[in-house]
Order: C-alpha cells, then structure tokens, then sequence
C-alpha cells in the first residue's frame, strides 16, 4: 500500500444490502433501523479490515442527462426504493456525519460516476484505491491501484487478474463487453444472441469494439458473423451510457475532496 489508501463506499448498494439482509429491526417508536444497523456494522468492518487513510461513503445524485440523451430507457425499469428503506437514509447520513465520514454526491451524477472520478483523482497523486461495491460496471477502473473489495467482511479484494476471470476481458474492455452484451439491471439492451461468451470470443480475437467493427469479413463461424453484424449499429449509445464511461473531474486534490479518516462518535443514540 501506498501512504494513502482511499476507501470508497457506495451508499445505496450497501443500503440495499442491509435492508434485505436484516430483518425486524426498529425504535420504540416503529422507525425501522435495519438498514442503519446493517450499513454501520459494514462501514466499521471495512474500516478495520482495510485501514484506509481517505474515505468516504457516495450517494446517487440523479442520473446523467447525457447518458439519458444517448438512451431513454436507462433504468426506468427500476421499481421505486421501499418506504421503510427510504425513511433510513437521513439516519445513516446523520451517522455518517457524527462518524467524520464525508458524504458525497455530485448533481446529476450517479454513485458510479463520482467513485470513478475520484479514483482518477487518487491515481493522479499515487494513491491506492478501494471500491466497496459489487457493481460491474465499476470493474472497468481496476488496476494495480484501483481493486474492488467486497462490501462484507468475508469477501476479498478483486484485480485486474480476478476481473479478466471473472469476466472473460480485462478491466479496459469489461464497458465494450457490456456493450455487446446488454446490462439487464440498468436496463441497456445488447446484441441480440450475443451472450458473455461470445463477447469475450470476439473481444478477445478482435482486441475491442473498433477493431471488431474493422474486420466484421473476419469473423469466423456464421452465427457468430451474423450477430457481430449487428455490433456498429447497436452498440455504440450502449458503451457510452455505462456509468463511469464518463469520469467527471474534481479539483482540489484528494484532501479537497476527501477528508482525511478519523474517529467520531458513531450510532450512539440512532438505534434506540
């Protein structure tokens, strides 16, 4: 590690992940907590596991007018947050603020997009970075200094040697290969017939999308050659509407951005 680490947690996956993982948690007075207490206990857990310098948990702030531009039906599958998940978010930001731990959202950006754009601006001043997350399509920042570290504690730490396993591609071509083969959690269509498999084929003997589209005459097998026929004409709004294909800057530094970690008073009193 390097003399900084940054830890970034994205709040509303690890919100989601307490709520349906714990149950039947509340105040005297009916407010459910199961949300706060799941999101503390693997907040403190990535802490102690990881000793980050930096950290801090990023929230949604709307989603990109751009990538809505390029494709209308982004998410608009998704169902709406439940109430009683809803009704926790000021209790976890009013523990992420007595914790010291900075929240942080950009308008009209989504939690991906500013977790890429401050892990850009971590590598820039030779910092480490963890992402808390368990969405792919983050997996297209891993490098040596950029890894995906699970958000429980009985998870690891995923390289850009676990993302080519996992995926089939390295890190630079996990967009293109969502590209090709549709994302159904965000609602983004891909080729029709192309699976993951046949997308890490084609990525893999083409070395990307452009050269894939260059040399469609070469692709061998006729299945194959039909689908990839279909790629210039469908693919192009599909890999720039992942998020973090578009990494917004910040100035100020990783200071200015991110506090330095440091002790607070926790949940005390919240979960009562």
């Amino acid at each position: 590690m390097t003399a900084k680490t940054l830890l970034l947690m994205d709040g509303a996956a690890l919100a989601y992940r307490a709520f349906y993982a714990i149950q039947n948690l509340s105040t005297r007075a009916g407010q459910p907590t199961n949300a706060v207490f799941g999101f503390v206990r693997m907040a403190n857990q990535l802490a102690s596991q990881w000793r980050p310098t930096h950290r801090a948990v990023v929230f949604d702030a709307g989603l990109p007018a751009a990538r809505m531009a390029l494709l209308p039906s982004y998410k608009q599958q998704r169902e709406k947050m439940p109430d009683p998940l809803r009704s926790q978010f000021p209790l976890i930001e009013e523990y992420l603020r007595r914790a010291g731990i900075p929240a942080l959202r950009v308008a009209g950006q989504e939690a991906d997009d500013t977790m890429a754009s401050l892990a850009t601006l971590a590598a820039a001043e030779e910092a480490d970075t963890l992402l808390a997350t368990s969405d792919k399509d983050l997996f297209q920042l891993v490098t040596d200094r950029v890894v995906i570290v699970a958000p429980t504690a009985a998870g690891g730490r995923m390289g850009p040697a676990e993302v080519c396993a996992k995926m089939g591609v390295p890190p630079a071509l996990v967009v293109e290969l969502l590209a090709l083969t549709g994302d159904t959690v965000d609602n983004i269509p891909g080729v029709p017939g192309v699976g993951p498999k046949t997308a890490a084929k084609l990525l893999t003997e083409f070395g990307s999308l452009a050269g894939l589209w260059a040399r469609l005459a070469e692709v061998a097998g006729e299945k194959d050659a039909r689908r990839a026929r279909r790629t210039p004409r469908r693919c192009r709004a599909q890999r720039a509407a992942h998020p973090a294909a578009h990494r917004p800057r910040r100035a100020g530094g990783l200071d200015g951005a991110v506090r330095p970690a440091r002790a607070g008073r926790g949940a005390a009193g919240l979960l009562s």
